[in-house]
């Protein structure tokens, strides 16, 4: 059983009026290519005709690091309410018809953007933009449908955050890192501004933000540019810009001065452990090097059996049960890179923590071992190829970067960045942001190891 979605008259005779000229489409290789609407949404296409089947992603330039101070978690909250009533549609009839057309459908939200996406086959992809181009500028929100979905929320931050004292320590820590930009503000809220979450809240996150000149739309799978162009002119096309959206400017930090320090306590905590944060800059457009070198850096100091802060503390000294280094480039803003230390029995949080700085003093003075950069650059290399087919994965990496100030020749720049980083180039990134100026050192404990 197929679902039509009910269009009322006015919506109908504006999918009927004239449609000026668009830009051309430009195929940037033989699978990704793009094109904009007039009213300034841009669309991806990647095609893949292996199986009949299409994912449809709309990505909105906005997360909760675009909410005002005040209104935490509103856009998480808002992603929620993109499910109830439209003009044309009722409460939950868009999953519903995705569902009865035999796909399936869910959202997201981030800092940096929030994305919606369904899974279907290829012949319903009209359908998924007739009602996403809907509830894109017609959502009808009551009082009702606030006081039910806080609860939800409220009840998913319960879950998900406060029954689990490494969330907890997370989100303080993040806090204490950030000191003037929202990524130190949780991405699902702070629970006494969830709590007051209201009606105007929501609309005016909406009313600023979900316009096409502020969204991405990718369509990955089993169609054409030329097919996908069509249908996006009828659907998004005759869809109004928002005059009044402004450039994505977030309060940005100030110089670090000073190192921050934490102890989180928690009778729950199983397993103690430390946490160092450092702040470090993210991949930018046109200059990938840093966040490359970064990247890998991070896999050769702390991703996997063979990385080195393994090597040391898990099979040399045998001091820790775990040790890792990870950084996340795709930001719009200055990230972190972190390390995490979780000691053995017996051996104390402030003997871990000095464990994990002589392993960092001693990287940073080691060569690095060239075989294993080798092997990490050609296992990134097959990770591209099998990612490809994933044709989901590969839209979600492709919105991730754009929505975070990327291009899409920095996407097809990226694999040559990464090849071409150098030992010297690891070394001069990591020497920059492992400054402990720059850094919050925290400790996960039950409260029974000695803090000292």
């Amino acid at each position: 059983m197929r679902f039509g979605l009910r269009m009322a008259g006015p919506v109908l005779a504006l999918l009927a009026a004239p449609i000026s000229a668009f830009a051309e489409i430009t195929r940037f290789d033989e699978q990704v290519s793009t094109f904009d609407l007039d009213n300034g949404m841009e669309v991806v296409v990647i095609e893949d005709h292996r199986a009949p089947v299409v994912v449809h992603m709309m990505w909105y330039r906005a997360g909760s690091a675009d909410e005002q101070p005040g209104v935490s978690g509103v856009a998480h909250f808002l992603e929620h309410l993109l499910f109830k009533a439209t003009d044309n549609m009722e409460a939950g009839e868009f999953s519903k018809t995705v569902a009865a057309n035999g796909g399936s459908d869910n959202a997201f939200t981030s800092y940096d953007y929030t994305a919606y996406f369904q899974r279907v086959a290829s012949d319903r992809l009209e359908l998924m933009m007739q009602m996403e181009a809907d509830r894109m500028v017609n959502l009808r929100l009551t009082e009702a449908d606030i006081l039910t979905e806080r609860e939800v929320i409220i009840e998913e931050r319960n879950q998900r955050t406060e029954n689990d004292p490494n969330a907890l320590f997370g989100e303080q820590a993040s806090a204490a890192l950030y000191m003037n930009h929202r990524y130190g503000v949780p991405v699902i809220g702070w629970r006494h501004e969830m709590e007051t979450l209201e009606l105007p809240d929501t609309l005016e996150y909406y009313e600023q933000f979900y316009a096409p000149n502020n969204a991405i739309l990718i369509v990955a799978g089993d169609v054409t540019p030329q097919e996908v162009k069509e249908m996006a002119e009828r659907h998004y096309g005759p869809l109004k810009a928002n005059p009044d959206l402004e450039p994505r400017a977030r309060p940005q930090e100030p110089v670090h001065n000073v190192e921050r320090r934490l102890v989180f306590e928690d009778p729950r905590v199983s397993q103690p452990y430390v946490r160092r944060s450092y702040l470090a800059p993210e991949r930018d457009s046109e200059d990938q090097k840093t966040a490359a070198a970064l990247m890998l850096g991070a896999n050769l100091l702390g991703d996997g059996q063979t990385s080195f802060m393994t090597q040391k503390l898990q099979f040399e000294d045998k001091t820790a049960v775990f040790a890792t280094a990870y950084y996340r480039g795709t930001s719009l803003d200055d990230t972190s890179f972190t390390t995490i230390v979780v000691p053995v029995p017996g051996v104390s949080l402030s003997e871990a923590e000095a464990q994990m700085d002589a392993v960092l003093e001693e990287f940073m003075e080691t060569p690095i071992d060239q075989a294993h950069l080798a092997r990490i650059k050609s296992q990134m290399r097959a990770s591209r190829i099998y990612a490809k087919d994933n044709v989901q994965g590969l839209a979600n990496s492709y919105g991730r970067a754009l929505t975070s100030g990327l291009t899409i020749a920095d996407i097809l720049a990226w694999p040559d960045v990464v090849e071409n980083i150098t030992e010297e180039d690891i070394k001069t990134a990591m020497r920059t942001v492992l400054n402990n100026k720059s850094s919050v050192t925290g400790w996960l404990t039950s409260g029974r190891e000695a803090a000292q």
